[in-house]
């Protein structure tokens, strides 16, 4: 496994197309119970070099109920991107992930992953890869149930998607509570 993250810290795929350069950015261990499936990291996180660094990671480690030492470790989580390096501005928030990351990577980091329990895919860009694209997002997340033991669909938590939670407050009211339990149930 740390031979793989090495092999993936150290791609160039795409660095000619990224305008701060490759700086892959993964997290995970044979022991990964839970794996957060995202976008790509935000301009802050690649500045860090640390995962969900900034302040879409500290909205998700409220809806998951979990503090930094529980979410850094990963025996705990493993953070898998479908873009690994940041991929510039859009109009609004980042562009979408680089395409190359996602089919060159996920399945040779899933042959590693023999423990995770549950794949929690965060956003859009995450949701439509591994599950029905046909489906908009917020159909996705109300039936979470249905992808459900591998699979939790959720929104980005990054702030620029504040008016989709405004917009649905039965996410946070009525799902990020059962998602909680079931994080307390595999991490326990």
């Amino acid at each position: 496994m740390q031979d793989l993250l090495s092999e993936i810290r150290d791609c160039k795929i795409c660095s000619e197309y990224l305008p701060l350069g490759a700086r892959p950015i993964i997290e995970a261990s044979k022991n990964s119970k839970i794996v957060l499936i995202s976008q790509a990291p935000g301009r802050v996180v690649h500045n860090s070099g640390i995962a969900w660094n900034d302040q879409s990671g500290i909205k998700l480690r409220e809806w998951l109920g979990v503090d930094d030492e529980v979410f850094y470790n990963p025996d705990n989580f493993a953070i898998l991107p479908m873009g690994f390096c940041y991929p510039g501005k859009a109009k609004t928030g980042d562009a979408p992930p680089r395409k190359e990351c996602a089919p060159t990577w996920h399945d040779k980091v899933w042959d590693h992953l023999k423990k995770a329990e549950l794949k929690i895919l965060i956003g859009s860009y995450a949701s439509n890869y591994y599950l029905d694209a046909s489906k908009k997002l917020t159909e996705k997340v109300g039936a979470f149930e249905e992808y459900l033991p591998e699979y939790w669909p959720v929104p980005h938590p990054s702030p620029v998607n504040r008016f989709w939670r405004i917009k649905n407050p039965w996410f946070e009211e009525e799902i990020v509570p059962k998602l909680q339990i079931k994080i307390k149930e595999i991490l326990s």
